[in-house]
């Protein structure tokens, strides 16, 4: 079985800013790869680059054994690759179906066969069925996020990068949002997810990639990781300007 995604030696910046320097990783069908670190190790400037949205200085990205290195953003988009930035970007003055149905654009589908999908998001969150109606301004952050979620998936994509859900909700509500999170393995999405919330992210995560300064530091299958030692270690585990790596 191949990686849905693949990056090699990914290095990426804003300018002439280097911020990302060497990451590799990869992201299998039915898993969850948790990339971990602590804020401004590069985390958001990977997620950017394999996305599309930065460009890349140095290395390629695969996508369903396709590279697609220097493609745009939208046309990642039709090759099967959904990005949920941090923020619960949704559009607040809109009911949530039709945040949903927007979701759907690409598909380029009536509204009639898009019904389908819209049920199945329905199915993953409830919570969005009941208030299917309501501005999607009007809903709690927890849903905001949810519904951000299932707008991505909308599109029907192969591989789903997520940007901090768990960021500003509670913790009883981070615990909701990652069981969905894992629960949609079982539908065989490759999922690569950047988490500050390292305990919640291991709940769920096949596979972790720590990165400190813009390289990865560890790299080891979560079952691997018995204790978060291990992960705390590769966060913190820097001495005289040396990064741990792994044994």
């Amino acid at each position: 079985m191949e990686p849905v995604l693949r990056v090699r030696e990914l290095a990426t910046g804003y300018g002439d800013l280097r911020v990302v320097w060497d990451v590799s990783v990869d992201v299998w069908p039915g898993a969850v790869t948790a990339l971990l670190g602590r804020n401004g190790a590069g985390k958001t400037s990977t997620l950017r680059a394999v996305s599309g949205l930065n460009k890349l200085a140095h290395g390629t990205v695969e996508l369903n054994g396709k590279d697609v290195s220097r493609l745009p953003a939208h046309q990642r988009v039709r090759h099967g690759m959904a990005y949920v930035q941090e923020g619960k970007r949704v559009f607040h003055q809109l009911s949530v179906e039709q945040n949903l149905l927007l979701g759907g654009y690409t598909r380029r589908l009536s509204r009639a066969k898009l019904r389908g999908p819209v049920d199945k998001i329905y199915d993953l969150f409830p919570v969005l069925r009941q208030k299917r109606a309501d501005p999607a301004g009007s809903m709690s952050g927890g849903q905001q996020q949810m519904l951000a979620i299932g707008q991505a998936l909308m599109a029907e994509p192969s591989l789903l990068l997520l940007d901090e859900p768990s960021g500003g909700l509670a913790p009883v509500i981070v615990a909701e949002v990652m069981e969905r999170i894992g629960e949609l393995r079982q539908t065989g999405l490759a999922i690569l997810l950047v988490e500050q919330a390292v305990e919640a992210a291991l709940g769920i995560a096949d596979h972790i990639a720590v990165l400190d300064v813009g390289r990865v530091v560890l790299s080891a299958r979560a079952a691997e990781v018995e204790d978060l030692d291990v992960v705390r270690e590769a966060y913190f585990g820097r001495i005289d300007g040396v990064a741990a790596t792994p044994d």
